[in-house]
């Protein structure tokens, strides 16, 4: 059971206290103890910092959260690995270049059978690690590259949502699909179903898959930035 958190904005804004309730987590609150990763955007860009150990022990997770890192979009996520050993190559969110901009993914569930199904030779772009997750996001961005086609040049929302969706839908016959994605423009969120933890034992897949909060409420500072 794998967890997710995503924050998008208006304005640059932090994440320091959710990113330290968020990191507990990865180990203390669940059992997602195979690594933690997070990406801050910053425009084409995105600065990663991921590690395959358990975020609530992790001095890094807890020097990150300790910094008024700004950010309009961020993805982060702590893993309980299902398929794929607990490696950094197999710690999310993953990152790869598309169109002259940096595109992160992290997904929640798994997808069995997708590796029997597609053929990652086949594909423009090729997973790193073994994981079910990583092997997705390599097949998105190969859904994507006829919509990115020129360099730096955003392609319409509604061709980037169509070809998100239809890669959604997709995958679903794989099993469970909560995803997070950015290009570092838009951030595509897909809730399906997840399962849950309770007291040490886990539920069969049941929706929802993730849940959104307007935090419109956050503590600005006197320049009007967030912190959350």
């Amino acid at each position: 059971m794998c967890g997710l958190f995503a924050m998008s904005s208006k304005v640059p804004s932090t994440v320091n206290y959710s990113l330290d309730e968020f990191a507990k987590h990865g180990g203390v609150t669940y059992s997602n103890r195979s690594g933690w990763g997070i990406a801050y955007y910053h425009d084409r860009d995105a600065f990663l910092v991921k590690e395959p150990e358990p975020a609530a022990d992790s001095p890094w997770a807890k020097f990150i959260s300790e910094q008024d890192v700004e950010s309009d979009s961020v993805i982060a996520h702590v893993r309980l690995a299902t398929i794929g050993t607990p490696t950094l190559q197999n710690t999310h969110p993953f990152k790869r270049e598309l169109g002259g901009h940096a595109h992160v993914f992290a997904h929640n569930g798994t997808l069995n059978g997708l590796h029997d199904k597609v053929s990652a030779d086949k594909l423009a772009y090729h997973p790193i690690g073994d994981t079910d997750s990583e092997l997705a996001f390599c097949v998105l961005l190969d859904r994507l590259k006829s919509v990115w086609t020129s360099p730096r040049r955003i392609p319409s929302a509604e061709d980037r949502l169509a070809a998100f969706a239809d890669f959604a839908a997709e995958m679903a016959g794989f099993g469970s699909v909560n995803f997070l994605y950015s290009d570092g423009d838009i951030l595509f969120v897909h809730g399906h179903r997840r399962i849950y933890e309770s007291n040490g034992q886990f539920t069969d897949p049941q929706p929802p898959g993730l849940s959104m909060r307007n935090c419109m409420a956050c503590q600005r500072t006197p320049n009007g930035r967030v912190k959350g």
